[in-house]
């Protein structure tokens, strides 16, 4: 007896565009391994930045080395998962008849999926990212006005 693929980590089971296959996929059995998104490796992150996000990750002793398949299989774990995350967050975009993907639609995404973990520490970090941004824009613009008012009282 041939079984179902398993359903996302939120369960919903839903035929969003994360689920190989896509939206109108086909319902047949599949193996389980198959159920699993699938990058061309043009897609991956570069392997610079996953090396980066291990070590800074803090979880490694300082000496540790890693293996080159180890840093291969982070590579797609990541690459994969910001894609799921990514994918549901945008399925979200186009039902609400909107083009651009923001902070909360990934949060929003995060937390159907069954992330429900890492929600409150983003929104978090989303918040103090737009307080930094916004005050760092509101700089720019004061001395923007600053240059034009030395400029016109230059002239």
């Amino acid at each position: 007896m041939a079984e179902e693929a398993p359903s996302s980590p939120g369960g919903s089971g839903g035929s969003g565009s994360h689920e190989k296959g896509g939206a109108g996929g086909d319902r047949s059995p599949r193996s389980p391994s198959s159920n699993v998104l699938e990058l061309d490796e043009d897609l991956f992150l570069p392997i610079a930045n996953v090396r980066r996000i291990i070590k800074k990750g803090k979880v490694l002793p300082v000496d540790a080395k890693i293996a080159k398949d180890a840093k291969q299989t982070y590579l797609e774990c990541v690459s994969v998962f910001i894609s799921f995350i990514t994918s549901e967050a945008s399925d979200k975009c186009r039902k609400d008849k909107r083009q651009t993907l923001n902070g909360d639609d990934l949060i929003w995404a995060m937390n159907r999926l069954g992330f429900q973990d890492y929600v409150n520490p983003l929104k978090a970090y989303l918040n103090k990212y737009r307080q930094v941004t916004q005050g760092e824009y509101l700089r720019s613009i004061k001395d923007h006005d600053v240059r034009s008012v030395r400029k016109d009282a230059a002239t």
